[in-house]
């Protein structure tokens, strides 16, 4: 089974990605060449998604080691680095995979030996397997979710954590490949996802693609389509995993939690470790970023909304840990009491 690529190098020199805000209507790749397109690239949401934000940060960087490496000064190379991650680490603050590439990358150009070029070449070979890691991480997540997808089973995902979202098959939908590619019937029902259908846009998208039924809902459906009782679990992606297991994820996920529950349904997040950050103690502590008010006021090219009403356009909220059934990562499905055995262990 073959995945969209929503990313790759280009091999004179940048990166390309596929362009998520035009999906479904057309299939476009812009070429980046330049940090400051790359950063636009991830602020603009051409590019997103918690695994491949990092992925995408780690190349621009290595992009900027690149350019700057052709003055065969190392200093000056460096401090470029430096400036890149700098820049594209204001991008998207919740997303705690892009921290987590950036300062990855920049650890190997501070100690890295070598000449410039050489230098480029290590964290150009750092993001690369940053990348390699990610795609490892999706098929152990999805060989670990294959238990909960058993045949015939309907699942119901919220926002996009596919293939378009990761270096891999992704997170949340791995287990739906792996069941489909074990000849498995599966479905999917897909939350609309406003205000920039993610779900209809682009997980329909990709799972149609891949030959795997998809029913899409508007956000307001999940509860009444939970307590019909044809929905086995339901499976998320996330942007930032807390220590105590609270998740940040698309706005719309904590509603879904709280109707899955009320209706019996469990809840599983699924995601690499490069997504728990257990410096961050609970959810209350994990930034939120809120986005422009015209995402909200606007839809389809007409404003939906009066021009003098307020407008709240958080991107993300925090589902409490008490709501999640377990997570599903690259070490298997854990429940909460588990989570310690993926922090980084002390040397």
């Amino acid at each position: 089974m073959t995945w969209p690529t929503p990313i790759d190098w280009i091999p004179a020199g940048g990166i390309r990605i596929l362009d998520q805000t035009v999906l479904p209507d057309e299939e476009h790749y812009c070429d980046l060449h330049s940090v400051e397109a790359v950063a636009e690239a991830i602020r603009s949401l051409r590019v997103r998604g918690a695994p491949l934000i990092g992925i995408a940060g780690a190349m621009g960087v290595a992009l900027a080691a690149q350019l700057a490496a052709a003055a065969n000064e190392k200093k000056t190379m460096v401090k470029a680095v430096d400036d890149a991650r700098d820049v594209l680490g204001r991008t998207r603050p919740t997303a705690v995979n892009l921290r987590w590439a950036l300062d990855r990358v920049g650890h190997i150009a501070h100690a890295a030996p070598g000449d410039a070029h050489a230098v480029a070449e290590a964290v150009r070979a750092e993001a690369q397997l940053i990348w390699d890691e990610d795609r490892q991480m999706c098929r152990r997540i999805g060989e670990a979710g294959l238990p909960l997808v058993p045949d015939g089973a309907t699942v119901l995902t919220h926002c996009n954590a596919g293939a378009l979202a990761t270096g891999g098959m992704g997170t949340a939908l791995a287990p739906i490949y792996a069941a489909h590619a074990a000849g498995r019937r599966v479905s999917v029902v897909a939350d609309e996802t406003r205000p920039l259908l993610q779900g209809s846009r682009l997980t329909a998208w990709e799972l149609t693609a891949a030959g795997i039924p998809c029913t899409v809902i508007v956000d307001g459906m999940a509860a009444s389509r939970l307590r019909r009782g044809d929905i086995a679990c339901v499976l998320v992606g996330a942007d930032r995993i807390a220590a105590n297991g609270d998740v940040a994820n698309k706005i719309g996920t904590y509603a879904v939690a709280l109707a899955a529950r009320t209706h019996g349904v469990p809840t599983y997040v699924a995601a690499p470790r490069s997504t728990f950050d257990f410096a961050c103690p609970d959810g209350a502590a994990i930034p939120i970023e809120e986005r422009s008010a015209d995402e909200l006021r606007c839809f389809a090219g007409r404003t939906t909304a009066a021009p003098s009403a307020a407008v709240w356009n958080p991107a993300f909220d925090v589902t409490p840990a008490e709501l999640i059934t377990g997570y599903l990562t690259d070490a298997g499905l854990l429940t909460r009491s588990r989570l310690s055995e993926l922090a980084p262990q002390a040397h």
